[in-house]
């Protein structure tokens, strides 16, 4: 592992994906894996100007013990502490860095009841929280390094000094830590990425009509007034800040009650430590109706059935098959990677951002305008080498948006 080269994204974690300004507060959602490399962005962050750094531990480990052994009961409810300190700090302007780097298969021999069960409860439990992220109102981002058994997946058969030592160089290569200005680099990407989403806005499309040899075939109408997004945002204090890095996306919200069809996934879902792999959805005014799935069909199950906005999608993003993680030739196994290798779309939840004034709106204006609302917000990829998307204007004219996989413009 290049040591410069980590050093240089502890820096582009701090500076670029947070934006962590003089005297504002960070906290950091870490595995204790992952401990060396949060200390670092501990004192990078220190050195920005923080005022504190919180750091709120997690270990898969344990919290597989827990779901093995531990009472059902305990799955119910989450510690009012634990939700008061996501609240105090983020009404005192914290920004949020998660670092995201769980084993893929971790999970897979625990009753996905429980995980169903788990993860509802953490989602109403902090629906307050989920909700400041969602529109913005504090910066986050989420970045990943590697961890044992998340990189022997990624590269089954050699040794784990060797598969971690391979998952670093990918990493590395694509947030652009490896150049030798990676902030510039960024600002650069960032500049791409608006090009594209200008364009997007500026067609506003009435619909999108997915469709390749896979056997995807889905129309999915956008919402009047919607926004496409994509590269940094804006918290609500106008600082700017990157959720996702890496990021390839641009992204809108689907009309709820707009989507007609069939997708088939492109690459396998890690959701909640278990994999979904090989599935299709099909979709009626909006509303999910069937699926399949090879691998993972009862955790797809409990996905769906989170709550009512679960059966409805909440986010349309595009990607290039032609992009910087897709052309890795990896699968990682992990969604902050696999959905920048590919278009996507997302179970539940909207964005309000992807809708004029939707910062504004409450859940039920925001639905009355077209966008879902739901405790869940799961990507899953959609996107290959053969993928054409149509976009739809208002006239009913129809230009190209992808073609063979990549932009048509």
């Amino acid at each position: 592992m290049n040591k410069d080269f980590l050093k240089k994204y502890a820096t582009l974690a701090v500076k670029t994906g947070i934006n962590l300004q003089k005297n504002q507060i960070l906290v950091i959602m870490s595995p204790i894996e992952c401990a060396p490399f949060t200390r670092m962005i501990m004192e990078e962050a220190y050195d920005a100007g923080a005022k504190e750094v919180i750091v709120h531990w997690g270990d898969e480990q344990s919290a597989k013990i827990r779901f093995m052994k531990g009472p059902d009961e305990i799955f119910e409810t989450m510690p009012q502490w634990q939700i008061d300190s996501y609240m105090h700090y983020a009404e005192q302007g914290a920004g949020f860095l998660s670092i995201s780097a769980s084993n893929p298969e971790l999970l897979k021999d625990v009753n996905p009841d429980r995980i169903a069960k788990s993860q509802k409860t953490r989602s109403m439990a902090l629906k307050q929280f989920n909700a400041r992220l969602m529109s913005n109102q504090n910066s986050w981002s989420i970045v990943s390094i590697p961890t044992e058994g998340w990189a022997s997946k990624v590269f089954p058969g050699v040794s784990s000094e060797e598969s971690i030592e391979k998952l670093w160089d990918a990493i590395f290569k694509i947030v652009r830590v490896d150049q030798e200005d990676p902030v510039l680099a960024w600002e650069n990407h960032k500049k791409n990425l608006k090009e594209k989403m200008d364009y997007l806005n500026g067609k506003n499309f009435k619909a999108l009509h997915f469709k390749n040899l896979k056997g995807t075939d889905l129309h999915l109408e956008l919402p009047e007034n919607h926004l496409w997004v994509g590269g940094a945002e804006n918290n609500e204090r106008g600082v700017e800040f990157i959720a996702n890095m890496p990021t390839e996306e641009v992204f809108s919200m689907p009309k709820k009650t707009g989507v007609n069809g069939i997708v088939y996934s492109s690459k396998p879902l890690n959701y909640g430590g278990n994999l979904i792999d090989n599935f299709s959805i099909t979709f009626k005014d909006g509303r999910i109706v069937d699926f399949t799935a090879e691998t993972g069909y009862d955790t797809l199950k409990h996905l769906v059935g989170t709550d009512e906005g679960s059966h409805y999608l909440g986010e349309v993003a595009l990607v290039p098959y032609n992009s910087p993680i897709s052309n890795s030739g990896i699968i990682f196994y992990n969604t902050l990677y696999d959905e920048n290798a590919s278009c996507h779309l997302a179970i539940g939840r909207a964005y309000s951002l992807c809708i004029k004034d939707g910062e504004k709106m409450s859940e039920e204006e925001l639905e009355k305008a077209g966008g879902n609302y739901s405790l869940a917000h799961v990507d899953f990829m959609i996107g290959t080498e053969d993928l054409s998307i149509i976009g739809i204007d208002e006239a009913g004219n129809e230009s190209y948006v992808f073609q063979n996989g990549n932009w048509a413009f």
